[in-house]
């Protein structure tokens, strides 16, 4: 079985997720209800139906059938679900030097992410909603990008708050941690790291945000500098099944360095990542390379779909807009679809492509594989 989740073991049954989930506060029931069919305890038929095709898709081989993963998982689409349903997301990062990151893995939430949810959401695809939490001086940046996102500028770097005594910087920490709050239990992802930067202040109150994400059982997406956080302060995410970490090759570097003490060998590439999820607990990576590798610890599957030679930064991004659940089948899918939106990109563009041609690619990479109609 390919997706097996808890919190406390970090491997369980698709029954005692749901067990685990119910659990919960009453005053976060939408989201229960949400990653209860996200996790497998969703009992309609046809999502039972759609269940058993994935589950036979496990196999041992290495490589996943991902237009298939795709297909069973994508949701129909329903002209009777209201907005919302399909999912709101909040992206946490956006500085002063980063302004693109943010809104590329936003938008791309928003155009195909509720697609990738894994077991099926009835519903149309695209999150509904994209919130943007970033510093004061990237959100009219962000706003002007597009008109589609929600964006908080409420964020604080130290050359904001220079000169101010350890009181009342514990008192500005407080108030954006409450802000954020006040949002959280609305929010079925988190995705925390794109063009976040390396701020202390700035980290420091991000991984409080990151701390409150766990405690109400938020799933984490962690990309960019969410990942030089994370990897400086592993117990922000080890035993947390509802946490991806998405890195690409220098990143992955220096958390295998962190965490076992050696460096990446690319022959033993899938028994590396297997030994370091287990090493951290409970999480899932996605291993971004020639063929992006993704393991939860229990088992790994590489996607090798031809995507696009020409490396533009931006696409790790639309990655972790598109990743927003925790799971296997959504980095299988999350991957593929990019893949095909760069290579259809490239198509088009060749040596000037950009990552907001591969963002336009999207729609159509997701149409190729599921037509709408």
């Amino acid at each position: 079985m390919l997706i097996k989740y808890g919190v406390n073991s970090g491997i369980i049954s698709f029954g005692s997720a749901k067990d685990y989930i119910l659990a919960s506060s009453a005053a976060v029931l939408r989201r229960q209800q949400f990653l209860i069919r996200s996790l497998g305890g969703y009992t309609d038929q046809t999502t039972q139906r759609r269940m058993q095709q994935v589950n036979s898709m496990s196999g041992t081989a290495l490589e996943a059938d991902s237009e298939t993963i795709l297909r069973a998982i994508t949701p129909i689409l329903d002209p009777n679900r209201h907005k919302g349903q399909a999912g709101k997301i909040a992206v946490i990062g956006g500085c002063r030097e980063y302004t693109g990151a943010p809104y590329f893995a936003a938008i791309s939430a928003l155009k195909i992410v509720s697609a990738l949810l894994p077991h099926f959401l009835d519903n149309a695809s695209g999150a509904d909603l994209s919130h943007v939490f970033c510093t004061k001086d990237a959100a009219p940046v962000i706003k002007g990008y597009s008109p589609e996102l929600i964006v908080h500028p409420i964020l604080e770097e130290s050359y904001s708050i220079s000169g101010l005594g350890d009181e009342e910087r514990r008192r500005i920490s407080s108030k954006i941690l409450a802000e954020v709050d006040k949002w959280m239990e609305r929010f079925d992802c988190l995705v925390v790291g794109p063009g976040l930067g390396r701020d202390p202040y700035l980290l420091e109150c991000v991984s409080e945000i990151m701390k409150h994400a766990r405690e109400s059982n938020v799933p984490i997406v962690i990309d960019g500098d969410g990942l030089f956080l994370v990897t400086n302060s592993l117990d922000l995410v080890s035993g947390y099944p509802l946490a991806v970490l998405t890195p690409n090759v220098n990143e992955y570097k220096r958390l295998v360095q962190k965490v076992l003490s050696c460096e990446v060998n690319d022959r033993d590439a899938p028994e590396l990542l297997q030994y370091l999820v287990k090493r951290i607990g409970g999480v899932t990576i996605l291993q971004k390379g020639k063929s992006d590798l993704i393991s939860d610890g229990d088992t790994v599957k590489s996607v090798s779909i031809y995507g696009s030679p020409r490396r533009c930064g931006g696409q790790g991004d639309i990655l972790s807009g598109s990743a927003m659940n925790p799971t296997v089948l959504g980095c299988i899918a999350a991957s593929a679809l990019l893949r095909k939106a760069a290579s259809l990109a490239f198509e088009n563009k060749k040596r000037s492509t950009l990552t907001s041609d591969i963002i336009e690619c999207l729609g159509r990479s997701l149409e190729d594989i599921l037509p709408a109609s």
